[in-house]
């Protein structure tokens, strides 16, 4: 293709020149307006939105404040120190069980010294956890006056151990406490005690005592205070469930079971026959395996 022949497309008659020269002037006009005008649209005002961005503002100015505040520290007894509140205090797990060992012998610690030598722990740790130590105030006024007979006389009275040795409890069944009974225990209301007796009632009675575990709003020092004054010595005369021939619905109202758990006991006793005993039962996944011992003795094999 020679020269000539390309600059025929170059050649633009009058009239050509004059639409090239509209188009451009077409296209600088679109890119001014799109350029300078403003295409977005325009936003209604709506009264709700303006109080949820007042509340909001408010919120966040709450917030800051909350940074800005120090937390709160709350003074507890060391005696009812979990393996959760040790481990976020810095006690190892070795110190921890010397806690819960000497707390299993029905003993207290009545002082921040005893406290280290029970738990065995370092002086600078002890420094920092000790003020936050609070005992009750029997602790605190241990010191009793005594007064003699003939003159009269008071004088103080000093106990060499830290734990006096108390006159033998007799401990009541857990069975059959009446509510009267469960609020003289410290720490159990009207609220707390008709709840315990409620799961008395739904169960048919308690085989453990770690089923007052499972009643929502016990506290540790509820719990410890509760084992230290009632016992199971017998189990309640209840009716047992029938493992082999109980039906879903039966088997969805025990305490233990949910439904889903309910539909697969019925699902693998169809399939592989009568369960034999617990062992059995625990194959099914899902199965509370950990509680195992106390629903074996609600179920009849």
């Amino acid at each position: 293709m020679s020269f000539k022949s390309i600059q025929l497309y170059f050649k633009f008659t009058k009239q050509q020149r004059i639409g090239i020269f509209m188009l451009f002037a077409i296209i600088i006009v679109l890119q001014a307006i799109y350029f300078f005008c403003n295409f977005k649209a325009a936003e209604k005002y709506s009264p709700e939105k303006e109080k949820w961005m007042a509340v909001q503002s408010e919120i966040d100015s709450l917030k800051k404040e909350k940074y800005k505040n120090k937390p709160q520290v709350y003074l507890f007894n060391p005696n009812f120190i979990s393996d959760y509140k040790g481990y976020k205090l810095g006690m190892s797990v070795a110190e921890i069980d010397r806690l819960i060992a000497f707390r299993k012998e029905n003993k207290y610690i009545s002082s921040a010294e005893e406290f280290q030598q029970v738990t065995k722990i370092s002086d600078s740790l002890l420094k920092a956890i000790s003020p936050l130590f609070k005992f009750p105030e029997w602790v605190n006024n241990k010191k009793a006056i005594v007064y003699d007979k003939k003159d009269y006389k008071g004088y103080e009275k000093h106990k060499s151990e830290p734990f006096a040795r108390k006159e033998k409890k007799v401990l009541k069944d857990i069975n059959l406490a009446t509510q009267e009974d469960l609020v003289k225990i410290f720490g159990v209301g009207e609220a707390l005690s008709l709840r315990i007796l409620k799961q008395k009632e739904i169960l048919g009675g308690f085989v453990s005592m770690e089923q007052l575990n499972d009643v929502w709003g016990l506290s540790p020092e509820v719990l410890y205070e509760l084992n230290a004054n009632f016992r199971i010595y017998s189990l309640p005369d209840f009716k047992k469930i029938p493992i082999n021939e109980a039906s879903l619905k039966e088997l969805s109202q025990f305490s233990y079971f949910k439904y889903g758990l309910a539909k697969q006991i019925i699902t693998y006793r169809s399939m592989n026959g009568d369960f034999k005993n617990i062992e059995d039962l625990a194959k099914i996944k899902g199965f509370p395996v950990d509680k195992a011992k106390i629903i074996s003795l609600y179920l009849e094999f």
